[in-house]
């Protein structure tokens, strides 16, 4: 195939179908159970968790992501990239509406990039959420890039010269992704089958990707934001490495370097090996 043969860029720009969801205290209370979230107002079903705003927009961010590559492609997906946006906390018992739209596509040595922006309201109509979902399709070709680019949030290497200034331990529970997937919305076998995760090339059941970043949301509120946990309002990350079962992992985490700023910057590691990083160019800002 040519490059850029196949690509529909003519979905780039343009808005799919709204889907509505009504948020269930009773699958946000579950959510923060299955990610092992400590925060009360998850746990009780004041507020959702800030990485269950993934849940209503799962299907429409497939679909978006997916109408603009080949047929080819699209079981050669992973999942690149996640920046959330956050306007306000997610309230059980509202209905929202989620709408998802192509952005950009930029061709890579390994494979193909694309950007998709969704965008969360409520039914009171105010805006609860953005997001961008960055969809990597190993082995595609495509030259350049048409369109936008996804959103920068490239680790500062500056910060290697010195310590972090905190950091958190945690561990992935052995039942962790059969746990995770019912709340989440997300049965993937190679997270519940591990005969059929061997056969995609993986080492086994691996921990879902936005569970590891739920992980790391509620590592991240408890050490800046513990009393407040809506203050989180920008979280972004690069998936490096897949999370297994029973293992640990190190969120260092780094303060801003300029007063009155509340943006920090962080990597997640594994102990699976010694050079592992589960999550890379990580970014939370705090209102």
């Amino acid at each position: 195939m040519a490059d850029n043969e196949g690509y529909d860029l003519a979905r780039l720009g343009h808005w799919g179908e709204e889907v509505e969801f009504k948020v269930e205290r009773a699958q946000t209370i579950a959510y923060a159970q299955a990610t092992n979230d400590p925060i009360a107002v998850h746990l009780d079903g004041t507020f959702a968790p800030p990485v269950f705003a993934v849940v209503p927009a799962m299907a429409t961010m497939a679909e978006a992501t997916m109408s603009v590559v080949p047929d080819d492609l699209m079981l050669r997906i992973l999942h690149g990239e996640h920046d959330f946006r956050f306007h306000r906390q997610i309230e059980p018992g509202e209905v929202l509406t989620v709408r998802a739209r192509p952005i950009g596509v930029t061709g890579k040595n390994s494979g193909v990039v694309v950007t998709t922006l969704m965008e969360t309201r409520s039914d009171r109509g105010d805006l609860v959420n953005e997001q961008f979902f960055i969809g990597f399709f190993r082995g595609g070709q495509f030259s350049g890039t048409v369109g936008a680019a996804s959103p920068e949030h490239a680790f500062p290497e500056d910060c290697r010269s010195r310590e972090p200034d905190h950091v958190v331990a945690q561990r992935f529970d052995d039942d962790q992704t059969f746990r995770y997937a019912e709340p989440a919305m997300d049965p993937m076998p190679i997270h519940l089958d591990d005969d059929f995760a061997r056969q995609m090339g993986l080492p086994g059941i691996i921990i879902h990707g936005l569970c590891t970043i739920a992980f790391v949301s509620h590592a991240l509120i408890t050490t800046i934001s513990p009393d407040d946990p809506g203050a989180l309002k920008r979280l972004a990350v690069r998936m490096s490495s897949p999370g297994r079962p029973g293992e640990s992992i190190v969120t260092n985490i780094w303060n801003p370097t300029v007063d009155g700023h509340r943006t920090h910057v962080f990597e997640t590691t594994g102990d699976e090996r010694s050079d592992k990083y589960v999550l890379t160019d990580g970014l939370a800002e705090f209102g």
